[in-house]
């Protein structure tokens, strides 16, 4: 039995849900997303308020079952609110510049990373070493934000590199902490 599965989906004002040919398109203040809907997994629409039921308990419908309801409901977030991720550089001279839908990282490679942004996604540069990313799609904001940390990431004995703001690096003791015992 799915908690996740059963539990029910809240619609705020504002956002069009309309269901035609086993998907599910959403239109929102941000703007439209579109989630096709597995095999065997009906909507039922009560009000502002959706249950999503499955057909029969086969067990590859309890695994979509959560996880359909799971992505219904970060699609009602993302076209209401809108999804956010922010990334900071540690070290020094690590930089980032926007060059129109343009990364331009500074990392302390010989060279710098051009990062073209994907669409949907968008940046804003606060400092030179504090990025924002935004998009109504949780997936694609969250994916452009790994790509990016990938290019440096946080290193485990001084923390320098890029990392997710509030993302707790725990450091390693060096060499020095042995020669210490």
């Amino acid at each position: 039995m799915s908690r996740i599965g059963n539990s029910p989906i809240q619609v705020t004002e504002g956002v069009e849900l309309i269901e035609e040919n086993k998907k599910i398109h959403l239109k929102g203040p941000k703007g439209v997303l579109e989630l096709p809907l597995p095999e065997g997994i009906e909507l039922h629409r009560e009000g502002n308020i959706i249950h999503l039921k499955r057909k029969n308990d086969t067990r590859n419908l309890r695994a979509v079952h959560g996880t359909t309801r799971a992505l219904l409901n970060n699609h009602l977030i993302g076209v209401t609110e809108g999804w956010k991720k922010d990334l900071e550089l540690i070290g020094v001279g690590y930089r980032v510049r926007l060059k129109g839908r343009e990364l331009s990282l500074s990392l302390g490679y010989s060279h710098d990373i051009t990062y073209p942004l994907p669409d949907g996604v968008d940046a804003e540069v606060k400092d030179q070493t504090k990025i924002s990313l935004s998009s109504i799609n949780k997936q694609h904001v969250g994916q452009a934000a790994a790509k990016i940390r990938s290019f440096r990431p946080p290193e485990p004995y001084k923390g320098k590199g890029i990392r997710f703001a509030n993302e707790v690096i725990v450091l390693k003791a060096g060499k020095s902490a042995r020669a210490a015992k």
